[in-house]
């Protein structure tokens, strides 16, 4: 501490020590994002109870209904209540989101610490594969990468969606396994015949995960949108296969027939929970970032 800091205000001193970590933690959390989004979460896991409507049921009595007492959210054009509709595809939009999210972490993880403990030439060809990648336009390779696989379906989405968005996250963890690589319990390992997969899961991913869980987050919100966007042009999920996305495919016909309801109910929720995801992870790279100052 310098003389200025020892001799200044108590109240003007730096906070070092248990005193700055006791107020990171303290730091105002986004308590609205984090209720909203888990109670959207919980409905979509309950949607059995809380809509009992079967919500592939077409009632050609009742189709294109605004909002009421029978049907809460109205219905489609196919006559499918979009109350039921709107949880059951909530549960098919965030398995999508959390599939892709976990098999691009995990991809991103093995493949950024490889090329963080490689040698020079390995780690330089590795991250420029990576950036070649990262140059291709992600949509691009999304529908590319469906065209290979056929028709698409809640498990070729997720991994279409996964393989296509682990090229950031790779990269910020290649930079934090650089910086840790050379610490005493790494080499203390790599000397006793510790593999790579042991240093990784011991000693590399405890050290950098709260460093890229706000990109996690960020890349459950991004699969979320990636499959709203290809349902929505005709090329993701079958009109069967209920999701937000595919709600959201019949815009067209909604407007024909002007059932507002039919875009501003499904597009409401989906962009509320994008907003919230967008908070939460603001909020733990903000976190993250004071967390490394302090250190």
């Amino acid at each position: 501490m310098t003389e200025q800091e020892l001799f200044a205000p108590a109240a003007s001193r730096p906070e070092t020590g248990a005193a700055a970590e006791t107020k990171v933690r303290r730091e105002k959390r986004p308590v609205w994002s984090m209720a909203v989004l888990g109670l959207m979460v919980l409905g979509c896991v309950l949607a059995d109870v809380i809509a009992a409507k079967d919500p592939a049921f077409m009632d050609l009595m009742n189709y294109t209904r605004a909002p009421g007492r029978e049907f809460w959210f109205g219905t489609d054009t196919l006559g499918r209540d979009l109350f039921a509709c709107i949880w059951h595809g909530g549960r098919v939009s965030l398995s999508i989101g959390f599939l892709a999210t976990l098999l691009s972490t995990l991809i991103a993880v093995v493949y950024g610490s490889l090329s963080g403990i490689a040698s020079e030439w390995m780690d330089t060809l590795l991250m420029r594969l990576t950036e070649i990648l990262l140059s291709v336009p992600g949509l691009l390779l999304t529908i590319f990468m469906q065209a290979i696989l056929g028709p698409a379906s809640v498990w070729t989405l997720s991994v279409v969606i996964g393989v296509t968005g682990w090229f950031s996250v790779a990269k910020v963890i290649r930079t934090e396994v650089r910086q840790i690589r050379k610490s005493e319990y790494v080499v203390a390992s790599r000397c006793m015949g510790g593999g790579f997969f042991h240093i990784l899961w011991r000693h590399l991913v405890p050290n950098f995960f709260s460093a890229i869980m706000f990109m996690v987050v960020m890349n459950v919100r991004s699969a979320i949108v990636a499959e709203s966007t290809l349902s929505f042009m005709g090329i993701g999920l079958p009109l069967e296969v209920i999701s937000w996305g595919s709600l959201l495919s019949n815009a067209e016909r909604a407007l024909m027939t002007r059932a507002w309801w039919i875009i501003l109910i499904p597009g409401l929720f989906l962009v509320v929970m994008l907003v919230c995801l967008t908070n939460i992870g603001n909020w733990l790279r903000m976190r993250a970032n004071r967390r490394e100052r302090l250190i």
